[in-house]
């Protein structure tokens, strides 16, 4: 009886900003990430789940496997906590490295 009244009801679709959002958000959490590249997050939605690119920058001084992988990791994790939604993959790309002024 419930499966009727899910159909019923329809559908719930999340914007791809929205998400983009979530993705920046958790970003910031990682040690290394400096920012994204002008449009640095592209997501793509599909039936059996999404896949994302993340085009980055990261701060000298810090591995840039270490900070993709972590970046991987908390990105996936909160947009699957947060909208129950299921990521395929979340793809790094390192764009260039941040270079500290110094003082």
């Amino acid at each position: 009886m419930s499966n009727d009244n899910e159909e019923k009801l329809g559908a719930v679709k999340i914007s791809d900003d929205v998400i983009a959002i979530c993705a920046l958000d958790s970003a910031r959490d990682v040690a290394g990430f400096r920012s994204f590249v002008r449009k640095g997050i592209k997501i793509n939605q599909l039936e059996d789940g999404i896949s994302m690119d993340l085009y980055i920058l990261v701060d000298y001084g810090f591995k840039i496997p270490e900070v993709a992988w972590n970046l991987q990791n908390k990105v996936k994790q909160d947009i699957e906590d947060s909208f129950e939604l299921i990521i395929k993959s979340v793809n790094i790309h390192v764009q260039g490295v941040h270079f500290l002024e110094e003082e």
